[in-house]
This record gives C-alpha cells, sequence and structure tokens, in this order.
C-alpha cells in the first residue's frame, strides 16, 4: 500500500511538472498560436494513446451512418480539438462575450435574472466547454458552476488557477457540491452543470439509442425547486471564436409519477445534447466509457 501511495505520488509529481511546462509554452504564445499549436500537437499525440480506441468504437457505435474512413477522420479532428482546448487554458481569462465570445440568447438569460426561484444551466463537455459559464457570469447571472475535479490534485489546482477567471463560485463534484446546490437553488441562485458523462449511481436513459447511465440531478433539483432549466450550448466557431447559444428553458412534464417525470426530463436533457453533437460530433469527448460495454 505504501509502495503504491509513493508511486501514485512521483507519477501526480511527472504529470505536473509536465503539465507545468505545457502551460507555460502556451502562455507565452499568443492565443491564436497557442490554439493552432494544441490543434497540430493533439493531431499528432492523440491518435498514438491507448484511449483512442475507446473513441473510435463510441462513434462508431454511436454514429453508425459514419464509414470506418469518417470515423477515423472525425477521432482525430476531435484530438486537434482537444490539443486546443488544452492550449487554451492559461489564455481562457481573455474570452469574453462580445470579444472571442458571440452570444445568442440573451433574452433567455435576462428571464433567469427575473426568476424568483434561481435556475439551472447545463451543457456537455462540447466546444471548449470550460467557458460555458462566462455568459451567465459576465451578463449579471453567477451560477455556482459544478465540475468534477483532476485525478492529479497537483494538476487539478493548475487547472482551477485559470478556471476561477470564468466563474468565481467553483464546488468540485461530490457531497459539498450537492449541499451548495441545495443552497443556492434554496436562496433562488442559478447552479451549472456538466450533465454528458456516466454517473454509476444514476438511471439508464437513452443517449445515442443505447442506454446510459444518467445523472437525474438536474431533474431532480428543478422538481425539487420549481426551477427553469436552460440549455447552454458552447461551439467552436474558428480558432479560438466561439458562439455561446443560451436556448429556450425545457418544458416540465406536468403529469405522471414522480419517477416518470424524473426520467422525462432526463431525457429531454439527453435528447438535447445529443442533437448538438450530431451536428458538430469532432467538438464532443468521445473519450468517456458513456456506455455498457
Amino acid at each position: 500500500m505504501a509502495r503504491a501511495r509513493w508511486a501514485r505520488g512521483v507519477r501526480h509529481v511527472c504529470e505536473a511538472a509536465a503539465a507545468y511546462a505545457v502551460f507555460a509554452l502556451f502562455g507565452a504564445l499568443p492565443v491564436g498560436w497557442a490554439s493552432a499549436a494544441g490543434a497540430a500537437l493533439g493531431g499528432v499525440v492523440g491518435p498514438l494513446l491507448p484511449v483512442h480506441r475507446r473513441g473510435l468504437d463510441n462513434l462508431a457505435r454511436a454514429l453508425p451512418e459514419l464509414s470506418p474512413r469518417e470515423v477515423r477522420r472525425c477521432a482525430r479532428r476531435m484530438w486537434c480539438h482537444l490539443g486546443r482546448v488544452a492550449a487554451e487554458y492559461p489564455h481562457i481569462h481573455r474570452f469574453r462575450v462580445d470579444g472571442r465570445i458571440e452570444l445568442v440568447g440573451r433574452t433567455h438569460l435576462d428571464e433567469a435574472k427575473r426568476s424568483a426561484n434561481g435556475g439551472i444551466f447545463f451543457s456537455g463537455h462540447i466546444g471548449n466547454w470550460e467557458i460555458a459559464a462566462r455568459a451567465p457570469e459576465q451578463t449579471g447571472v453567477p451560477a455556482v458552476a459544478i465540475y468534477r475535479a483532476a485525478n492529479n490534485p497537483i494538476v487539478d489546482r493548475l487547472i482551477e488557477r485559470y478556471r476561477v477567471t470564468i466563474a468565481q463560485r467553483r464546488v468540485p463534484k461530490g457531497a459539498d457540491a450537492t449541499r451548495e446546490m441545495v443552497r443556492a437553488l434554496g436562496a433562488g441562485h442559478h447552479v451549472a452543470l456538466l450533465v454528458d458523462q456516466k454517473l454509476n449511481t444514476g438511471i439508464p436513459v437513452p443517449f445515442f439509442g443505447r442506454d446510459a447511465m444518467t445523472a437525474p440531478a438536474v431533474a431532480t433539483l428543478a422538481l425539487r425547486y420549481d426551477c427553469p432549466v436552460w440549455p447552454v450550448r458552447v461551439e467552436r466557431l474558428a480558432g479560438a471564436t466561439f458562439r455561446i447559444t443560451v436556448y429556450p428553458k425545457l418544458a416540465m412534464p406536468e403529469e405522471g409519477t414522480r419517477e416518470e417525470r424524473v426520467r422525462a426530463i432526463t431525457l429531454a436533457v439527453n435528447r438535447v445534447l445529443e442533437d448538438w453533437i450530431r451536428e458538430r460530433p469532432e467538438q464532443w469527448l468521445w473519450l468517456h466509457r458513456r456506455w455498457p460495454n
């Protein structure tokens, strides 16, 4: 056990040293150059990694209309995109609405400001998902942003140094996040969630035609606090420029048992995410173990 902890500690230090070096390199470049360099690096290195096979399998199963060649091309473009996301971290404070971010759906943010019960914004690991909270934050609708901490705590502290410039109120997933969401919505405030990852304790809901264990948090919180839910999409337009779209709030089912309503809302969330991903499949993180084998 002690040897395993020692080995893990050494690995974390080595990973962190590499991360600090890469962030310093990209941070020294202009944002556009850094993004382009990240794309070039991601496109070369990504397909060589073992996890690349999972991405290919997920793409082929979720989008059977793609030929094997198209699957490989899409996977490589995904790696280029992920390379850009990584390279943009040191510059993330530069991404602002009406600067590198085009904002669509301001009227829905105005609606969120007027909501007496607060509300929920949800998105997925699409585009540069780290800036999803930028639109609410910058337009006067701050939200408690829930995020998944990196497995390496040293790397997580590095990443969080940049993330905090996007949303001031950030809480890692876990018991603290649950309490913070309850506290925020109970006070009529807002929360922001990424909801496209597998949750083993979730509920099975179709996603690209197959059941996937899905977190029902959006549905359970919306029903508990009678608050609206707005989808928020981030799209990479070209290079390091983006569009954030805030969509009309989801329609809440009024009939059925609580369990049936939770499932209906969660299914609606998955369908929204699926539509976005189908439009720009290269901008989603296909590397999750999203479905059972």
